[in-house]
């Protein structure tokens, strides 16, 4: 339990999230326009489908702060 609450205590660490917000947008936009690209177009963007263009989003960025989390607690002593 207290990994986890460290861990959600990292989502919105100042040094972590400009890094996690890079990749979510990078890694986000790459997975939107595989996924959601042609029915944005065609306008048939659903509710379920906005929902999940969000999580498309949130995905990448939960991942790296994760991948930071991890990372910073290998390498204390």
């Amino acid at each position: 339990m207290k990994a986890i609450r460290e861990y959600c205590l990292c989502l919105s660490d100042k040094n972590m999230m400009p890094t996690a917000l890079k990749v979510a947008v990078v890694v986000g936009s790459i997975l939107f326009t595989i996924n959601h690209g042609a029915a944005l177009i065609k306008g048939q963007m659903t509710r379920d489908r906005w929902v999940a263009a969000t999580l498309t989003y949130v995905v990448p960025y939960l991942v790296n702060i994760h991948g930071q989390y991890i990372s910073r607690h290998k390498s204390k002593p």
